[in-house]
């Protein structure tokens, strides 16, 4: 037996609106407002305890310690912790927000995972995204790296591989542009890989206005490092015109689990519904493919609903649930076309709308949140228990949130000293409720 573990990023302290994101449309829109980290964490635990009722496993991640003081000092800025904000606030505000993001709380980027029926050396094989096509996320990749193999800490199971290597070549996003389609999951799948340039592409290949932030190259090397069997890896180039939409990532316009796959008719660049369903029909399935064709939802619509970044999970007692942003209840079209996919012959027989508003202002939609993580029992028992969701853990998260999290934010407090120390002991905390240890640099420096 295997199970699909949904791994939540928690909703760090400094959860703020830096209008950080190129090509997230919704982050450039609400750069700079007030946000609400509380309601944000809470809304996010929220989402977990929903999945933690429908029967399925649910774990956390926690999130990384901020401001990245580390970056500051690399680059000029001097003196105490205190004169390197207010330095920084006044000569640099952009790059101040950049090591203040709580951006890692969007646990679909932190790494690229397959599970262990799927490599040929029989283990689960963790990549740490680089995320080097975004500076406040490029800052992620070391601490990320340090929290998966301390959640996932046995090495005769999990194989940690570091980061690709840094660089425009190697622009790699994790999950985010990773889809597995398999009869069940335990049974061996199709890996899906979406990039949206390659390295050596002409400039007439690349999208116009925004950046392209997977390559070829990342996704192929990642593939060859898990020991996929070649013949069920698929490489499909996302529609240079859908980035330019503001489809920054493939779980804006496409998603899968099993055997279902539904996917936008303009998310790439050539079609790929046959290859899909080829490939899936070799590893024994199914197919069901839902295309939504751009006359019912056009990409401008997806971007703004969050539509394909609902989370689509496979219930104890069979069928399929999906779990959609709310945004998508005040869109005509979106909630029409919820209503036939239920209502269609295919496994997804029930829709969940979750509010995770404090998120989707930022970009980041119930799929975002999460890394998913295929586990056979003797894997999953090997996980760091502390993690592991529980109606007793939720609680004490919830209580957590609630004394250490500060109402809202504006941009101007990210230059407060007081917050640096509100965010270490807000991370002591957890650490200790989650039984982590010391994973974050402030407490190793500390000790």
């Amino acid at each position: 037996m295997a199970f699909e573990v949904n791994f939540d990023g928690i909703v760090g302290p400094t959860h703020n609106y830096g209008g950080l994101s190129i090509g997230n449309l919704a982050s450039q829109a609400h750069g700079m407002s007030v946000s609400r980290p509380r309601e944000a964490a809470l809304q996010g635990l929220s989402k977990m305890k929903l999945l933690l009722g429908l029967g399925l496993k649910q774990g956390v991640i926690p999130p990384q310690e901020r401001p990245n003081l580390g970056m500051l000092r690399r680059l000029g800025f001097e003196g105490t912790e205190a004169r390197l904000l207010e330095e920084a606030q006044r000569r640099a505000p952009r790059l101040l927000a950049a090591c203040w993001s709580a951006s890692s709380m969007w646990a679909a980027n932190a790494a690229t995972v397959s599970s262990s029926t799927d490599a040929e050396d029989g283990r689960v094989h963790i990549t740490p995204a680089n995320l080097v096509s975004q500076l406040h996320r490029s800052l992620e990749a070391g601490q990320t790296a340090r929290i998966l193999r301390a959640i996932f800490p046995v090495e005769a199971s999990f194989a940690h591989h570091s980061p690709l290597p840094s660089g425009v070549y190697f622009r790699d996003e994790g999950a985010a542009n990773h889809v597995r389609l398999a009869p069940t999951h335990g049974s061996p799948g199709l890996q899906i890989f979406v990039y949206g340039v390659s390295a050596e592409d002409p400039p007439a290949l690349s999208p116009r206005v925004h950046p392209a932030r997977q390559t070829r190259e990342a996704s192929a090397a990642i593939a060859r490092l898990h020991h996929l069997r070649e013949e069920r890896v698929l490489l499909l180039r996302q529609r240079p015109e859908a980035i330019d939409a503001g489809v920054f990532h493939n779980d804006v316009v496409a998603l899968g689990n099993e055997n279902v796959f539904l996917f936008h008719g303009q998310a790439y660049a050539e079609p790929a519904a046959e290859a899909i369903r080829r490939g899936l029909a070799a590893c024994g399935g199914e197919p069901f493919l839902i295309e939504i064709p751009p006359e019912r939802l056009s990409l401008a619509e997806a971007v703004e609903t969050y539509f394909f970044n609902s989370q689509l999970v496979s219930l104890p007692g069979g069928g399929m649930c999906l779990v959609v942003p709310a945004e998508c209840e005040g869109s005509s079209r979106a909630r029409d076309l919820i209503q036939e996919i239920v209502q269609g012959e295919n496994p997804i027989l029930e829709v969940r709308f979750v509010d995770i508003r404090q998120s989707m202002k930022n970009g980041g939609g119930p799929a975002c949140l999460r890394l998913r993580v295929v586990l056979a029992e003797a894997e999953l028992a090997r996980v760091h228990p502390g993690v592991l969701l529980t109606e007793d853990l939720y609680k004490k998260l919830v209580a957590w949130v609630g004394c250490r999290y500060r109402d809202h934010l504006h941009p101007d407090d990210l230059a407060d000293p007081a917050l640096i120390e509100e965010n270490r002991r807000a991370l002591d905390e957890l650490t200790q409720l989650l039984g982590l240890g010391s994973i974050y640099p402030f407490q190793r420096e500390g000790a």
